[in-house]
């Protein structure tokens, strides 16, 4: 009779975990799948701002000299 219960909650998580993984795949190619049914192509928004990419000029090199320290 206990054996019924305990089998139970492995199959209820189980259960749980198919459904929340089938939502995530749905969340992501829901919209693909929709736009395949009507025959047309899927176009996902843009979402955000374009980003701006500014690239340093790489610095000319600069000479050192050495310096020789005075004996104390």
């Amino acid at each position: 009779m206990m054996s019924a219960a305990i089998g139970t909650l492995p199959f209820l998580a189980t259960l749980w975990l198919l459904i929340v993984l089938g939502a995530r795949v749905l969340e992501e190619s829901g919209a693909k799948i929709a736009a395949a049914l009507k025959g047309q192509t899927h176009r996902p928004a843009m979402i955000g701002r374009a980003i701006r990419i500014r690239i340093r000029q790489p610095q000319p090199a600069r000479r050192v000299q050495p310096r020789l320290r005075a004996a104390a």
